[in-house]
Formats: C-alpha cells, structure tokens, sequence
C-alpha cells in the first residue's frame, strides 16, 4: 500500500506546571521520543474516511457529511479534528489512515494529544489547507472541548506540536508566550515509571478541578474587585478570602498560585544547571498535587515515597491530569538499573501490578517524515 504522507506525532512530558495551563498559569513541557505515527493517502472519495489503528486492532470509517461520536473512546479524539478542520475549511475530503504508536496509552503522556494534532497536521499538509500551527493547536484543543467533553488546557498540544529536540518549554499559558529552554542533564536522566493503573474518576474529577479552581478564583476577584485570572491575585488575597472559599477552593487556589511560583523556579534552576534544585521542585509539586489538588493516588504516592529512600534520585513527582499514569523521576543514570529493580518488586508486592517503565529526553514536535 502507497502512502502520501507519513507523519510522526510526540507525547509529552510535563517537568512541572499540573493543572495550571488551564489557570492562565505557566507551564515546562517537553515533547517526547514515544510517538503516534499516522500513514495518509487520499481515496478520491468526497467523505468516505477509514481509519485503523494498529494497536487497538480495529478500524472505523466516518463520514465528513455526517459526524457522530464513535463507539471506542479513541474514535472521538479524530472525529473531534475532523469536525473542527470543517469549521475552518472546505478543503477536506475523504482519506485512509493507518495509526500505531509506542506511546504508553493512559500513561499522563498525552496520547491523545499526540494523536489529535498528528491527524491535523497531516490532513492539513495532504489537502493543504493552509493552516498554521498554532492554528492547529487551537483546532485540537477545541476537539476535546467541544467532542470529547474534556476542558484541557493548550499544554498538551501545545507540547506536541512545538517540541524541540533537546530544549525543554516555558510556556505562559495567558498570553501564548514560550522560550525554548536547552534541558541537558547529564549525567541524570527521566525516567518515567507508568503504575499501569486508571482509576474512573480520572475525567470527571478533572472537570471539577477545573470548576473548583474557576469558582475560587471568582469569588476572589470579585472581592477585590480585580480581573478574573490567577495572574491578578496573590497569596494574601486567597488568605483573606480564606472563609468564603472554604476548604476545597483555599487549597485549589493556594495551590495554582504555589505551582506557578514553581514552574518559574524550575525554569531559572534548568539554565542554571542546579539539577538539585529542580528535583526538589519536583517533589513540592508532587506534594501540592497530593495534598492541596487531590489528584494523586496511592500507586503514585507509594513511587514518589520511595523515590526519597534512592540516593540517585533528586526528585519525582507525578505527571499528567492525575489518578493514575506515570511519575516523573530525575536519577543519576548508574543508578537507573537497581531502582527499577527494587520499585518493580516493591511494587509488585503492594499492589499486584506490575511496573514499567521507560528512559526518554526532550525531542522535536509533530512533523512530516516522508
């Protein structure tokens, strides 16, 4: 079978900055060497589009004239694009497409969004539809919003589409602002440790933690009578505002303000080169999200925890919207070897579920590789 066009679309990780791209917050994201990659040819139909997806096994076909939400999860993250490319263009008719991945699916590393803007992106380029990235970016998010029903914020795609090899991201996530950031750790390296666990409420508890944070930083801004965005308010303001918040919104907002302030510190601390304190940003991130967020779980807590027992460790905190997925771990490359080892047991014997785990750096963004 002859392709037109192939495309390879990142994961992402997060170094630190959980749930505060969708708080006008700042973000550090990075794309990843685990990619979708999407083989397109156009079939000369007006509407017909099949796709299949090698590691689900199963293929599906849509109709640009008439699109509904599928009957496997995944199917919605492309109907969603295809939905939103027909908002902003005519441009689009029927095509084949073939997916895999070596992206851990479920794993906080944005499958998802690695498969959203691959689709969009290589459509883009077969019917060339002129749209630029960030307007492919946009499109993307809106699919989720709009299709899946998820109201994520723009780092994941933001992560996928803009990636650079070897630099990690600052991004403002208010203003659209980014800075590339060379991200050289050596002799350390991510390791990332997936608890193969996804616990239900992962979506639904999302959602409210948006609501949670939005609704507090209402009422605070109403008080003193400031713009509606986290960028207006301090930590004093959530203080005062303390009573009306009660005890969920204090610590939603407390936490968007503290992991801001992190995010920031973690930037300054990579062109630095203080490794050191990066991982200790790392594990006061893992503790807000744990403690003040309530996004974590038990099988995050127990790799976190035990991390700090690993002298090769400087830090680790969990990644992703939270419930389940992978922690992050920044670890002296000699000692890579004994701590999966003993995590894997350790882990195993907790919880009955066994550990992976893969090694991964900074790389490009979506792009074309034919």
């Amino acid at each position: 079978m002859t392709w037109d066009i192939s495309i390879a679309s990142p994961g992402r990780i997060n170094l630190i900055g959980e749930h505060t791209d969708y708080n006008d917050g700042f973000v550090l994201p990075a794309a990843i060497d685990k990619h979708i990659f999407l083989n397109l040819r156009k079939n000369g139909t007006k509407n017909r589009c099949t796709i299949k997806s090698e590691g689900f096994d199963t293929t599906f076909v849509a109709d640009l004239y008439n699109l509904n939400h599928g009957t496997e999860g995944w199917h919605d993250y492309v109907l969603g694009v295809l939905k939103e490319l027909q908002l902003l263009s005519k441009g689009l008719k029927g095509f084949d497409c073939a997916i895999h991945t070596n992206v851990p699916v479920g794993s906080g590393m944005s499958s998802s969004a690695a498969l959203e803007c691959g689709l969009a992106y290589g459509l883009n380029a077969l019917f060339d539809l002129g749209l630029d990235k960030w307007q492919l970016i946009h499109l993307c998010q809106r699919a989720e919003h709009n299709f899946v029903g998820t109201k994520c914020g723009i780092m994941d795609q933001f992560a996928s589409m803009m990636g650079k090899d070897g630099h990690s991201m600052l991004l403002d996530c208010k203003n659209l602002d980014y800075e590339y950031i060379p991200t050289k750790l050596d002799p350390y390296v991510i390791l990332m440790l997936n608890t193969n666990v996804s616990h239900n409420l992962a979506t639904s508890a999302y959602n409210m933690r948006r609501e949670e944070s939005a609704s507090g930083l209402r009422i605070i801004s109403e008080h003193f009578g400031v713009v509606n965005s986290f960028r207006s308010i301090t930590r004093d303001m959530v203080e005062e505002c303390a009573g009306q918040l009660g005890d969920v919104r204090y610590r939603r907002c407390s936490y968007v303000l503290e992991e801001n302030q992190r995010v920031l510190n973690a930037a300054s601390a990579i062109n630095e080169g203080d490794m050191v304190s990066l991982g200790q940003l790392l594990y006061e991130s893992h503790h807000g999200q744990r403690e003040k967020y309530e996004v974590s779980c038990p099988e995050l807590d127990f790799l976190v925890d035990m991390s700090k027992t690993e002298q090769n460790i400087l830090g680790a905190r969990m990644v992703g919207g939270g419930f389940g997925g992978c922690t992050l771990n920044i670890i002296h490359k000699s000692g890579v070897k004994k701590f999966v080892d003993e995590a894997s047991w350790a882990y195993k014997h907790k919880f009955g579920i066994e550990l992976s785990h893969f090694l991964t750096v900074p790389s490009q963004g979506t792009s074309r590789i034919n």
